[in-house]
């Protein structure tokens, strides 16, 4: 069973399991597309009520993945609340058995607890298991709504 711990983003377990999804998504980034360039979390997006990062522990105790929800701009068209869920990633032995899910379930009632009314996320087409997940989650294809350089694929969901 997987627990969910609420870390600043400079917390050592936290700062660890970024690294490490930073290397994966370096050393997997598509060729074609340039290089990866990753943006390292500040904590004040990543503090409540503004946002949470979570450390995902097995049972053991150990850190074996992450995630976080932030707030951000809203649609010029709108006056909904949006979050951004980031840096969702679990380590390739707690794959496979359902965390992807439970932990993007988390980020989403959390961010719905401060206040979300539309989550939206960025990922990469090469990410094809990401991409799944987050459609039979419900997030549906968007424009994109920032400028991230590691980003093909926009989603968003109204909660």
């Amino acid at each position: 069973m997987l627990r969910f711990r609420p870390a600043d983003v400079t917390d050592p377990d936290a700062t660890a399991l970024l690294d490490a999804y930073f290397a994966e998504r370096a050393a997997g980034f598509p060729v074609e597309q340039g290089r990866y360039s990753p943006t390292w979390p500040s904590a004040e997006q990543f503090t409540p009520p503004a946002g949470v990062f979570l450390v995902v522990e097995n049972d053991e105790g150990e850190p074996v993945g992450c995630g976080g929800v932030r707030r951000i701009q809203q649609r010029p068209e709108t006056l909904e609340v949006r979050f951004e869920v980031k840096h969702l990633w679990l380590a390739p032995a707690a794959r496979g058995q359902g965390g992807g899910r439970r932990l993007l379930d988390e980020l989403e009632r959390r961010a719905i607890e401060f206040g979300a009314q539309e989550l939206v996320l960025d990922t990469n087409a090469s990410l094809e298991a990401a991409g799944g997940l987050y459609q039979s989650a419900g997030y549906a294809p968007i424009e994109p709504y920032n400028d991230n350089p590691n980003a093909t694929n926009w989603y968003g969901k109204r909660v």
